[in-house]
């Protein structure tokens, strides 16, 4: 195999992952791991089997037929392609808001600048990485860098944070309390909305599409994602079971600080910044590429495009501060992405009748039921 195909291969795994790491991530399993304690690894070992099932069908049946998801939607039912493509956009769009105020904050607790202003300069830096010249291989490489360093860094906080390791591999298999409100909460926050298709779309770029390939590469950025969620298991559970009681206005930053004082409160900075900026490139590229074959115009211009969306992502945030009621929203839309577009996905390969087997259609088949029967609970909730 040729280097910048493997290079391409790894980075569309972390360009993946690093789009599932973002601030929402790392507070949700804070808080998770606070209310259920060492149960919350078998929610953490379910949600990876989910993922895994959703990511492989997705990943697989793009590949195979060299066609981006909005353009199978659209050969599916026909028009479903553009209702995919602005319920990505507009699902990624506002989530992209909370990604630059993560970053803002991340810049914060590392330099001590206002939020505003640091969201500024991670939406500079995060355009720099787009207009390069060769912007492919940047975001490549953004996003194994930032990938390494913030497993890195969790991995010392785990560390410090002494969890009993023992009795958490324990209850991962016998669980004492089973949580599916916080199982269908992680799936939809690793694989959810944008996020399952950003590898996908960047190997179609890539012109990578050998299914083994595809396959290693899928499996491998939700292991990634996986082990950035149990490092950060153990630091919160490493400080809970110690008798510490995180800060519920930002449990994460105090989970890092009582692990390891200040030096834990700047390596959070450090995490969060790194988790805020790689899902602003990675929502960025995924949304505007749903864009890039609907017409003309967003494929000629997509790095003006995309230039668009991040600085209106950081005006947004500047003008109204923490878009609380835009987040909630994009989280109830996001909830739905993933069922909807994995339906259209797994019915196009059986039209298409393409060598796709036949105990993973069943096994996307029933994430797509599980993912709607929760996103219709929680709406009636």
């Amino acid at each position: 195999m040729k280097s910048s195909s493997r290079s391409a291969l790894l980075g569309a795994a972390f360009l993946m992952a690093t789009s599932a790491i973002g601030p929402g991530f790392i507070t949700q399993t804070t808080v998770f791991t606070q209310q259920l304690l060492t149960s919350f690894g078998f929610v953490i070992l379910i949600s990876i089997l989910l993922d895994i099932a959703a990511q492989l069908n997705i990943w697989r049946i793009v590949a195979l037929t060299k066609i981006r998801a909005q353009d199978l939607a659209n050969q599916v039912v026909p028009g479903m392609g553009y209702v995919l493509a602005a319920l990505i956009v507009l699902g990624g769009l506002a989530f992209n808001i909370g990604n630059v105020a993560g970053a803002g904050l991340g810049l914060q607790v590392l330099f001590g600048t206002q939020v505003t202003t640091g969201a500024i300069i991670s939406a500079l830096i995060s355009l720099f990485v787009f207009w390069y010249k060769e912007a492919g291989l940047a975001m490549d490489w953004f996003a194994k860098i930032l990938g390494f360093v913030m497993i890195g860094l969790t991995a010392y906080v785990a560390t410090s944070s002494q969890p009993p390791v023992a009795e958490a591999a324990f209850r991962t298999f016998i669980p004492e309390t089973i949580d599916t409100t916080a199982i269908l909460t992680l799936v939809g926050g690793t694989v959810g909305g944008y996020i399952s298709f950003a590898g996908a779309h960047r190997l179609i770029d890539a012109g990578i599409t050998h299914l083994p390939q595809v396959s290693r590469s899928s499996i491998s950025a939700i292991c990634l994602a996986a082990v950035m969620r149990v490092l950060l298991f153990l630091a919160a559970l490493g400080v809970v079971a110690a008798g510490g009681v995180p800060d519920p206005y930002n449990p994460a930053a105090s989970v890092f600080q009582i692990a390891a004082g200040n030096i834990g409160y700047k390596i959070f900075g450090m995490v969060l910044w790194s988790a805020a900026i790689t899902s602003v490139v990675g929502s960025a590229y995924t949304s505007i590429s749903f864009l890039r074959t609907l017409h003309p115009f967003f494929e000629k211009h997509h790095r003006v495009v995309t230039t668009v969306f991040i600085l209106f992502s950081t005006f947004v945030f500047a003008c109204i501060g923490r878009p609380v009621n835009i987040l909630i929203l994009a989280g109830a839309v996001n909830g739905f992405i993933l069922p909807v577009a994995l339906a259209m996905l797994l019915w196009a390969a059986k039209k298409k009748k393409i060598r796709h087997p036949l105990w993973l259609s069943i096994a996307g088949w029933l994430v797509v039921i599980i993912m709607s029967t929760m996103g219709v609970r929680s709406i009636l909730q």
